[in-house]
């Protein structure tokens, strides 16, 4: 079974310590996800800032209708430059999601590397060619344009 990549990038003009706020907040998540995915954090009291070793729970309902658990957990985190999300439950068999922050002249550049296994082997793979893959990039999508209203839009 293959592992799958997706690498995203977006530049933010705001400050560092604005941007890294907003993204490290577990509560943020659900503004940046879309609500088609029925994405609902269950996990209660939530602190403010991620942490290494925070476990964070969701609802979530990726495709078909079909409600599942998903459970995080962050492994690492290094203040105002990244933080890295793995899946301990849920829709894949294997989750590794690292955000990445660096400031440059025009504000932030915030990148986004996903490597995740499907389930289910070789129907897992198919599925990624035909709907897991498509979805995952429409889901960052989303995201970018989210970020975009929130922070605005660095012109070229």
């Amino acid at each position: 079974m293959p592992l799958y990549t997706l690498e995203t990038s977006q530049k933010i003009p705001a400050p560092l310590n604005q941007v890294w706020d907003f993204i490290s907040s577990p509560e943020n998540l659900k503004l940046i996800t879309p609500k088609r995915m029925g994405f609902n954090i269950l996990t209660k009291n939530l602190p403010a800032k991620m942490y290494p070793g925070l476990i964070i729970t969701y609802h979530i309902t990726p495709m078909f209708g079909l409600k599942t658990n998903w459970v995080t957990e962050i492994t690492h985190c290094q203040e105002h430059v990244y933080f890295i999300d793995e899946q301990r439950f849920g829709p894949y068999k294997m989750w590794h999601h690292q955000h990445n922050l660096t400031s440059i002249p025009e504000g932030v550049l915030m990148e986004d590397l996903i490597s995740y296994i499907p389930p289910f082997g070789v129907l897992g793979s198919i599925a990624n060619s035909l709907v897991i893959g498509k979805m995952l990039k429409d889901i960052f999508a989303y995201r970018y344009r989210k970020l975009e209203r929130i922070f605005g839009r660095i012109q070229s």
